[in-house]
């Protein structure tokens, strides 16, 4: 059954009209990643938004210390408790704790004591007063080699952090890519990482599209693969670190840069807050006749 919150979903995540998204969703079972790539083979929607909606609030944090790196996200239920003074306090004892320990995965890292305590006791505890559920959400602890560089940057007081490791770099070019990063969301270093899955499946979409021109109709064979090829590599580019423009100057790709100062991108991580949680919508006056009629 497709329901009217599937046509929601997919129109906010396209910009397609509402019954673009309904015949889209009817042709595809209700799968709204099928439906989001039967809109773009048929020339209604270019993509899906990267981030979908980002609306849980809290904070992520990046700290460097040696040859460790740390980076994590502690999520609230509101932006208010995000400027609590034990909420900042929570998040450094988690930055110190990551650092220290080094844990492998989430579940050690809650499982970090400080003094005496474990992390998911001092966010349970952090919970109870604050009034608010708080919850570490994610993290991840990079370790460098002693002839690589950390590059670490924060936000917006933290709603997004980018961590970084690069070779051959001084600490403008470590805090430039730093700010490349968070701002303008790479999601590889370069084409040579980006999954193979990744790129049939644009090749696919953009095949699809290339059918469906009518003005590409009659070309030959060779040139549509061209073409195809070339839609593939324009729309991959901005997910590329070193195929991006630099922010700092337009006119020159990350790549260049790098290469004029010597220097590469060994890996890099970047949280935004909230990034891939939906948060519940309430309607006010829904809410209001509701509690005042009983409907």
């Amino acid at each position: 059954m497709i329901t009217a919150a599937l046509v929601k979903e997919l129109r906010e995540k396209t910009g397609a009209g509402m019954m673009d998204c309904k015949k889209a969703l009817t042709e595809c079972d209700g799968d709204i990643a099928k439906s989001i790539d039967w809109l773009r083979e048929k020339g209604i929607a270019k993509a899906a938004k990267k981030n979908d909606r980002i609306a849980a609030e809290g904070l992520t944090r990046v700290g460097v210390e040696g040859n460790t790196g740390v980076i994590f996200e502690v999520n609230s239920e509101t932006d208010f408790v995000a400027k609590n003074e034990q909420f900042l306090e929570l998040l450094e004892t988690v930055k110190n704790a990551l650092i220290s320990n080094k844990p492998a995965d989430l579940d050690a890292a809650l499982a970090c004591t400080v003094n005496g305590e474990t992390i998911a006791d001092l966010v349970t505890t952090a919970t109870a007063t604050i009034g608010e559920k708080i919850s570490l959400r994610r993290m991840a602890v990079v370790e460098k080699a002693d002839d690589e560089v950390f590059a670490s940057y924060m936000h917006m007081g933290g709603k997004i952090s980018a961590l970084a490791v690069l070779k051959g770099a001084d600490e403008k070019v470590a805090k430039d890519m730093a700010m490349q990063i968070a701002s303008m969301n790479p999601q590889y270093v370069s084409r040579d990482d980006m999954p193979v899955e990744v790129v049939e499946h644009e090749r696919k979409v953009q095949t699809e599209i290339v059918k469906n021109d009518e003005k590409l109709a009659s070309k030959p064979e060779k040139v549509l693969a061209g073409i195809i090829e070339g839609k593939v590599s324009k729309n991959l580019k901005d997910a590329c670190l070193v195929e991006q423009e630099f922010f700092l100057n337009p006119d020159q790709k990350v790549g260049q840069y790098l290469k004029e100062h010597a220097s590469t991108v060994a890996s890099f991580i970047r949280y935004a807050v909230g990034e891939g949680i939906e948060k519940r919508e309430d309607n006010f006056a829904e809410e209001v006749m509701s509690q005042a009629f009983g409907k």
